[in-house]
């Protein structure tokens, strides 16, 4: 077991139950909600590693999973924190922040903790890929703008909303951070029977118990 002091961030409520529910009492491990998007979430990030030293922080939460990369019920960790939609949109196509010259608008997850926590979730025998995770502010609703994101990241494995705010915050207060995503849906269109809400925030309790072992 590793003595750290870990900050785990969500979104919501439910997210933070269901992580609770698996973590239990903990002095090393904290859990907060920051908020939806990623906007909300890089502010209220950087306040709370502002507020205390930490040894890693961890975006957790459900997320969409692309078509052939991540099945309704696996765990995914990034490997980069990739936002999605910010660039610009030019009649050759997407630029991004690096492209343009304006920035950063990718961040690799800390591939140490990563490492630990995919052989803890083997362990288990929980599915559990590896790869790119998409940060977007309007969450994907149709096949054209999956397969629009598809082209232009062909490695994503899934989208979600918070993560590069979270680890922009990570990466100005020098914070090793990772994104650890339930997939409760597939990215494209919008259709909410097929959605597997209850079943992902379930995974998401199974992965606070897997991190209670490694780091408590």
């Amino acid at each position: 077991m590793l003595s750290q002091k870990i900050l785990l961030v969500t979104s919501v409520e439910a997210e933070k139950q269901a992580i609770l529910s698996g973590l239990g009492h903990s002095n090393q491990v904290s859990v907060e909600i920051v908020g939806v998007g990623p906007m909300q979430a890089a502010v209220h990030t950087a306040r709370l590693l502002m507020s205390q030293n930490y040894d890693l922080l961890i975006n957790v939460g459900i997320a969409g999973g692309f078509v052939h990369e991540a099945e309704i019920g696996d765990i995914v960790i990034g490997t980069s924190i990739i936002a999605g939609d910010l660039g610009s949109e030019t009649k050759d196509g997407f630029l991004t922040l690096e492209e343009l010259g304006f920035g950063a608008s990718m961040f690799t997850s800390d591939p140490h903790h990563r490492s630990i926590i995919k052989n803890g979730l083997d362990d288990k025998r929980y599915a559990t890929r590896l790869g790119p995770i998409l940060t977007v502010s309007t969450t994907t609703g149709t096949k054209e703008t999956s397969e629009k994101l598809k082209k232009r990241f062909p490695s994503a494995v899934a989208e979600a909303m918070e993560g590069f705010g979270v680890a922009t915050a990570a990466n100005i207060l020098r914070v090793p951070m990772l994104e650890i995503r339930a997939i409760s849906n597939q990215v494209g269109p919008r259709n909410k029977e097929d959605w597997k809400i209850k079943e992902a925030l379930q995974q998401l309790t199974k992965v606070s118990s897997v991190l209670k072992e490694l780091y408590t």
